[in-house]
């Protein structure tokens, strides 16, 4: 089969195309025949190798998601056939024509969804909804508030809480406003240079509930002074650096629950537990209309260093997702 394989840590150009051996499904997973991926944060800093495949491989293949189409199934699957639709998350390889993955961890794609759109789908919507649901606590009423609105996280934030009747504030570079407010987002603030805090303060005197911060850095702060008492801080990324001194004070005056969190380094059943629970919680939501993938772009898998280059500019609003 035809995958990106990473022979060397840098820029995009180290992204290169090879031939490898075609993997097999053991007697628990499936086999799928990958059409679309995506590209995400992650892989960037996979490529750059700040952010390897915790398991190890002969060769790296980055990507987190796929869509496509059941290939072959191992001796013990149940839940899937050869030519069924599926999508979902890999701790890696999804830049290839084949991906391996245990079959209760697949998702079907809604009937609703092509199979092109549905990989903009498993990463962002399962990181959203894990981290603000299952793991902050967010419910209908309260105040969210979620750093990068227009990323492919942000995006399927926003509808998410606007799902579960929630209000949500985001942040969001110049220029990127009107796509957060079309999607639902109560409350709009320009991450910089913009004072977002003071905007905020102003329009949620209390304080909102959650914050779900794929930033860190000098956000870590911010965070602190906009969390309500008693309010969950969800940590997902460190765009803006993972190093940075903290007011510790409002920490503990607030009693401010602080969680980092990613999916990728989870043990396999822990996986499995969050996709079975979106697939009841969530996926009906987008056969209703109620949520919706967001694409911003699609690039071919040979040219997926151009695809890495887009991200990195920070030009999009939702997915960008490549075509296997």
């Amino acid at each position: 089969m035809r995958a990106v394989v990473l022979t060397e840590y840098g820029g995009p150009e180290v992204l290169r195309l090879a031939d490898v051996p075609d993997p097999a499904p053991g007697p628990d997973e499936i086999l799928v025949r990958v059409d679309h991926t995506a590209v995400n944060r992650a892989d960037t800093l996979q490529r750059k190798g700040g952010y390897p495949d915790p398991r190890r491989r002969e060769f790296e293949i980055p990507g987190l998601e796929f869509a496509g189409t059941v290939e072959a199934v191992g001796s013990r699957v149940e839940a899937w056939s050869p030519g069924d639709r599926v999508m979902g998350i890999e701790a890696g390889a999804c830049y290839a024509e084949l991906v391996v993955t245990h079959e209760r961890q697949a998702l079907p794609i809604p009937e609703s969804i092509a199979t092109a759109d549905a990989a903009a789908i498993p990463e962002v919507f399962l990181t959203a909804w894990d981290a603000l649901v299952v793991q902050g606590g967010l419910t209908s009423g309260r105040w969210a508030l979620v750093h990068a609105g227009a990323s492919g996280v942000g995006t399927a934030a926003i509808q998410i809480a606007k799902a579960i009747g929630a209000r949500i504030a985001v942040t969001c570079s110049a220029g990127k406003r009107d796509a957060c407010l079309a999607l639902g987002a109560d409350v709009v603030l320009e991450r910089s240079p913009a004072d977002w805090v003071g905007e905020l303060k102003a329009a949620v005197p209390a304080g909102v509930d959650v914050v779900l911060d794929v930033i860190g850095g000098e956000e870590a702060n911010r965070n602190l002074a906009v969390i309500r008492p008693r309010g969950t801080i969800v940590q997902v990324g460190l765009m803006g650096g993972g190093q940075t001194p903290v007011n510790l004070g409002l920490l503990l005056v607030k009693r401010v629950t602080w969680i980092g969190t990613t999916l990728r380094a989870r043990p396999l059943e822990e996986k499995i537990a969050v996709c079975q629970r979106f697939i009841a919680e969530v996926l009906p939501l987008f056969d209703t209309g109620v949520l919706r993938p967001v694409i911003d772009s699609t690039f071919s898998l040979d040219d997926i260093a151009d695809a890495h280059r887009h991200m990195e500019a920070d030009a999009n609003v939702g997915k960008i997702l490549i075509d296997v």
